[in-house]
């Protein structure tokens, strides 16, 4: 248990390495996406791509700007025969069955996680690593502006998380000299 406690130490002094990145991110130039390979490292870029037509949509729950709750508006994009396509958030609406007009062209933004539908006890077993999408602004007309890019949104609870097992440790040796006094 000590050791995991260090080694979420270690994992927070490499969290704290990848937050600076993803800052640091928000002032480099723009890049074209999608790009292969994606990681971690590109969120929060900006960025800008071409969808040739939009091959269908979804809705997620968000907020805007603003901070309104409303139905965050995803079009899935085709970018050639070839091309792996791409998600892009085009606006945030108040109702969830909206359905933008817009038939692709040039967006561009900030590169954010598009939204995982992968249930819990799966991410327990392995996780795939998490796709990217582009964040528009400006937003679609009709639409409300998307929130700007957010370094809170990427947890950094490894501090708790060592504490955690410290306490655990502790606590079983505490177990343990408390067995042992009973049994003498």
């Amino acid at each position: 248990m000590i050791g995991l406690g260090v080694w979420q130490l270690q994992r927070r002094a490499e969290k704290e390495a990848l937050l600076a990145r993803l800052a640091a991110n928000r002032d480099l130039p723009a890049i074209t996406f999608p790009r292969v390979p994606l990681g971690d490292d590109l969120l929060f870029r900006r960025a800008g791509a071409f969808c040739l037509q939009p091959t269908g949509w979804s809705s997620e729950g968000g907020h805007d700007a603003r901070g309104k709750p409303g139905w965050r508006q995803i079009a899935h994009c085709r970018t050639g025969a070839e091309g792996p396509g791409f998600a892009v958030q085009i606006g945030v609406s108040g109702a969830p069955n909206t359905k933008p007009t817009w038939h692709g062209g040039a967006v561009q933004g900030y590169l954010a996680y598009a939204p995982d539908h992968q249930p819990v006890i799966a991410g327990a077993f392995g996780r795939a690593p998490r796709t990217l999408m582009i964040v528009a602004d400006p937003p679609l007309a009709g639409l409300a502006a998307n929130p700007p890019a957010d370094l809170s949104s990427v947890p950094n609870n490894h501090l708790a998380y060592a504490v955690q097992w410290f306490v655990f440790a502790g606590v079983a040796g505490i177990i343990y000299i408390l067995a042992l006094r009973k049994r003498g």
